[in-house]
């Protein structure tokens, strides 16, 4: 038996009267180059069958990069819709981290805005956001949808987990793209994050246009 938690609904139905619950996670919040990605999921309970939740599903953290993108095309196609709000470097150094989150938390649910059933349910009050972590950084660009902030939602719960891995599997596949435009810092490999080889090219190259330059004063002081 595998000692790694896998999540369930019963944190989503607790939510009642929603019918739809919408997981939010952020992915790339501690990277120092590239953007901060957030997913939302959206999972509908009336109609949902646990039997087809996709069994290798977990917090994105804790599985392999192949486990995530074969999870990734299960999600797809598996849930009323998600999607995924990026925010870039240059946004994050002008406005700040906790701005940035909120902007690509409002992309994503803007997004979410195509599913009529869903924009139904919000108009209605039957839909609820789930957000994992311990501050409510929506608080100031939320207001038609409740929330409810929980600590390890995306280990625990089916839809913040679900959000967690589109959110990461979207940056992963960006950042190997950008990869190609700023060679010699190993993007593909680290994807933004400040690993041994990522800081030694930044004080040997100099930081690129995808560099949180305001994030790198002790890597590479102007």
């Amino acid at each position: 038996m595998s000692s790694k938690p896998y999540p369930t609904t019963e944190v989503e139905r607790s939510l009642a009267p929603a019918r739809y619950v919408i997981g939010i996670d952020e992915v790339g919040r501690g990277a120092i180059a590239g953007p901060v990605a957030v997913g939302a999921f959206v999972i509908d309970l009336k109609n949902l069958d646990v039997a087809n939740i996709p069994t290798k599903l977990q917090d994105s953290k804790l599985m392999t990069e192949r486990s995530r993108e074969l999870v990734f095309e299960e999600l797809a196609t598996w849930s009323p819709g998600y999607a995924v709000g990026m925010v870039d470097a240059i946004d994050i150094d002008l406005n700040g981290i906790v701005w940035a989150l909120a902007q690509a938390a409002v992309r994503a649910l803007n997004q979410l805005a195509d599913i009529p059933e869903l924009t139904d349910a919000v108009r209605g009050g039957s839909a609820h956001i789930l957000l994992d972590g311990t501050h409510n950084w929506l608080q100031s660009v939320v207001s038609r949808i409740p929330v409810t902030v929980r600590a390890k939602a995306d280990r625990d719960c089916v839809s913040v987990a679900a959000a967690s891995v589109m959110a990461k599997v979207t940056r992963d596949r960006l950042m190997v793209e950008l990869a190609k435009d700023h060679p010699n810092f190993g993007m593909e490999s680290h994807k933004g994050y400040a690993s041994a080889t990522h800081i030694e090219a930044i004080k040997s190259i100099g930081p690129t246009t995808i560099h949180r330059i305001s994030w790198l004063s002790r890597i590479y002081p102007r």
